[in-house]
């Protein structure tokens, strides 16, 4: 990768970095949050759903405005729209209003993601577009590595609604590089009209086409599985084995090590004999194995805390097999409509997320069970949408 290439990977990482950053600097102020407010684990669960919510919702306009207007002016309104959320967040005066404030955050938030992936998509060929996925991967897991960790010292020592004043401050990072440092890689030319008509008329088009649909899920549910560790794990590892706080992020980081790990290991299986399909079925078919042992740790109390944080390693270091590949293998046909393309990847990607937190929210138990059986499903679920949306067939 030349160094043009290398720092636009950089850029659009960073750029795709607002999501692990709102999400994962403040887990392990959940348990915090529940105290201080009152409030039981649903509500503070709650304000994670809605940050999932706003952000599926608002990825599905964002795709088609990037095609019609441009790759980076919708950014700039996104990134005004984070930071103004983000300081409402650190504001926030009760639980009902910090969820509220979320779901303005990711609505400014999931600009990033989409239109980094329509970027991808105008400039490089499926082949060379894996690779960049991987890259981005890598700059992004960074962010899950450190912001738990780093917010769980801010917790500790300046209090909760410091994390948020420090991810307002990433939102105004993000906007000065989206001004100076990103290219326009619109071509200038709309594929339709923007009319809503013509939007969902296109959303059709590609939920009607079976391997994009099939990828679609693929990738969606391998990171449902993580929206629900993400959910459920600073309670089952804060509450219930007791790790404190500031603690928390160095368990969640090595996870986020696993994956980006695993995301670059991606490339070079690539790079030899192995087809992107043939990755993402292997990798589908070890996070389901990850999730049934999870699920039987916990069922029979084998292993303790370590029978839990292995599988929960190996489960999520998969997604980042899956999620490089899953995208480039969808948006691989799509190119006159990236931005659409992409939105409603990233739509489907955090509905089922949403779903998955919710889930956790409302069988919350006092267990690790909760976590164990919806990461276990998903895995399970993925795997059988890729051999029957895919086909076996396409795994060689």
């Amino acid at each position: 990768m030349d160094r043009k290439h290398l720092e636009l990977t950089v850029v659009l990482g960073v750029l795709t970095a607002f999501a692990p950053m709102s999400i994962d600097m403040y887990l392990p102020a959940l348990p915090t949050l529940e105290r201080l407010f009152n409030a039981n684990a649903v509500q503070v669960q709650f304000t994670l759903a809605t940050f999932f919510i706003g952000f599926a919702i608002g990825q599905a306009f964002y795709g088609p405005i990037a095609d019609r207007f441009g790759r980076k002016p919708p950014l700039y309104v996104a990134f005004a729209l984070f930071i103004a959320a983000s300081v409402g967040c650190a504001l926030a005066p009760s639980i009902h209003a910090l969820a509220a404030w979320r779901f303005a955050q990711a609505l400014g938030a999931c600009a990033g993601v989409v239109i980094a992936r329509a970027i991808v998509r105008d400039l490089f060929e499926p082949h060379e577009a894996v690779r960049v996925y991987a890259g981005l991967m890598l700059v992004m897991g960074v962010a899950p590595m450190l912001a738990p960790l780093f917010g769980g010292y801010l917790l500790v020592g300046f209090g909760w609604r410091a994390i948020f004043w420090v991810i307002a401050g990433f939102g105004v990072i993000c906007l000065a590089l989206a001004i100076f440092r990103l290219p326009e890689t619109h071509s200038g030319e709309a594929p339709h009209p923007f009319e809503l008509g013509h939007i969902l008329a296109g959303y059709g088009r590609l939920l009607a086409h079976r391997r994009y649909l099939g990828y679609a899920l693929t990738g969606g549910l391998s990171s449902a599985g993580m929206f629900a560790y993400i959910a459920g794990s600073p309670f089952v590892l804060i509450d219930l084995y007791r790790i404190p706080a500031q603690h928390y992020g160095w368990i969640f980081g090595s996870n986020a090590f696993g994956l980006i790990l695993a995301s670059q290991l991606n490339g070079r299986f690539l790079h030899h004999r192995f087809g992107g399909d043939a990755v993402l079925y292997g990798a589908n078919l070890a996070q389901t194995l990850a999730g049934i042992v999870l699920l039987s740790a916990v069922l029979t109390g084998v292993g303790g805390l370590a029978g839990i944080l292995v599988p929960l390693f190996f489960y999520i270091a998969c997604i980042g097999f899956v999620m490089p590949n899953a995208t480039a293998l969808a948006m691989a046909p799509h190119g006159r409509n990236a931005g659409a393309a992409s939105s409603l990847l990233g739509t489907l990607q955090f509905t089922l997320g949403a779903v998955s937190a919710i889930v956790i929210g409302a069988i919350h138990n006092a267990t690790a069970l909760p976590m164990a059986a919806v990461i276990a499903v998903c895995g399970t679920l993925g795997l059988i949408f890729h051999r029957m949306l895919v086909g076996t067939h396409r795994v060689r």
